[in-house]
């Protein structure tokens, strides 16, 4: 494993030609990076012989669950005449989707048309298929690797945060962990909403949130860098690659709660509990001790198109006990979901959407005056840039 420090110094970084220079795949990655593991729904959203459709980086991927509990993704779209197969999801036999249109029927597991409803002697069975993804469920979610379909596939444990042990942090691989989560689609592009749960200068926009004052916790306007390494770039050998924010060393950051200038106050109160927060590959992040000691915010930005992603806010904790679990389920209801991932991120959403006219409409990659307080962003971005597999592509026809 190396963590190295973060190259980018307290300099008007985002001004440097020769600094964007250095993670400009990043900025090629309209649509997304390819060949990586994606989120493409809860578990408890697929039933049984139930069909769920995503878009993940221009690919529609229908993702269905057999009898025996066992997941699988093809994809969403019949060769007949295109139409989606999650749009009237019809799953006859076990591990099979039908196309609701004509019947054209595929094998879950191996894409192959095995039938097709009203013409059982066709010629043109057994001899075509849809695409497979391979498709892996953990910690209640369903994983899928998209990419080309010819790119070996890596362990899904390279694309999650990594496992984190000085503060025991509830990891997607603990036997014990509880997760409870939204999934929504955003207007926006992926990596501003990345950059945005990474951003150290963003707490601003926290600022009246009902969750501080819930608390009674102090939330810094912002975080001030105290050295250059402050920011740490993680890279683990055959392992997840990412970049960590160690709010929780004093000697690396030191909490900003108010400016005389503009006579402006942290809200909260007296207490500061020092979180951390990390990005990893290929658009997690995750928010140690938020909203409270001892439970993990996991945020995964997938896209969808150079315009759109899909947002998963989930909640993780340790439960060992029927009567845990509900605790954990009653809190999520009434406390977590309400009060953290509605009114504390949609200000995030909301920070986002905005932020998309620029990137859209004014080559915002181009025409961007970072600052110092951008370290972090900056690091992710020559992250993201080294170990970013490849680029999802438009699958739009080139209409000239």
């Amino acid at each position: 494993m190396t963590i190295t420090g973060s190259d980018t110094t307290n300099s008007a970084i985002g001004n440097s030609a020769k600094v964007a220079r250095q993670y400009g795949p990043y900025v090629q990655a309209d649509w997304g990076f390819a060949n990586h593991w994606y989120p493409a729904c809860f578990s408890e959203e697929v039933e049984v012989n139930g069909v769920v459709g995503v878009t993940i980086g221009g690919h529609d991927i229908a993702v269905t669950r057999s009898a025996d509990g066992s997941v699988n993704a093809i994809a969403d779209r019949c060769l007949h005449r295109g139409v989606k197969l999650s749009a009237k999801p019809m799953c006859f036999a076990d591990k099979t989707v039908t196309c609701w249109y004509h019947g054209y029927t595929y094998s879950a597991e191996t894409g192959n048309l095995d039938t097709i409803v009203g013409s059982p002697d066709d010629k043109l069975i057994g001899t075509v298929a849809v695409r497979t993804y391979p498709a892996e469920e953990v910690a209640g979610m369903i994983f899928v690797f998209v990419g080309e379909e010819d790119y070996p596939t890596p362990p899904l444990d390279t694309d999650l945060p990594m496992l984190v042990t000085d503060k025991e942090t509830p990891h997607f691989r603990d036997p014990h962990i509880v997760t409870k989560g939204l999934r929504r689609k955003l207007y926006g592009n992926w990596r501003l909403a990345a950059e945005n749960g990474l951003d150290p200068g963003h707490l601003l926009v926290h600022w009246d949130n009902k969750i501080v004052v819930a608390l009674d916790r102090a939330m810094p306007l912002g975080m001030k860098a105290l050295k250059d390494d402050a920011t740490e770039s993680i890279d683990i050998e055959n392992g997840p690659k990412g970049v960590m924010n160690r709010y929780d060393l004093p000697e690396n950051y030191a909490p900003v709660f108010e400016n005389p200038m503009v006579d402006i106050k942290a809200r909260g109160g007296t207490m500061y509990e020092p979180f951390r927060v990390s990005c990893w590959l290929p658009a997690t992040l995750m928010v140690e001790n938020w909203p409270i000691p001892g439970v993990t915010q996991y945020e995964f930005y997938v896209p969808i198109d150079d315009h759109h992603h899909m947002y998963f806010e989930v909640i993780a904790d340790r439960a060992t006990t029927d009567e845990e679990r509900k605790e954990f389920e009653f809190k999520y209801e009434h406390f977590y979901k309400p009060l953290g991932l509605l009114d504390f991120n949609n200000n995030d959403v909301f920070a986002r959407e905005a932020t998309e006219e620029h990137y859209q409409r004014f080559d915002g990659w181009n025409n961007e005056v970072l600052s110092d307080m951008d370290y972090s962003v900056v690091a992710w971005r020559k992250q993201a840039a080294t170990h970013g597999r490849g680029f999802f592509q438009s699958p739009y026809l080139d209409e000239d």
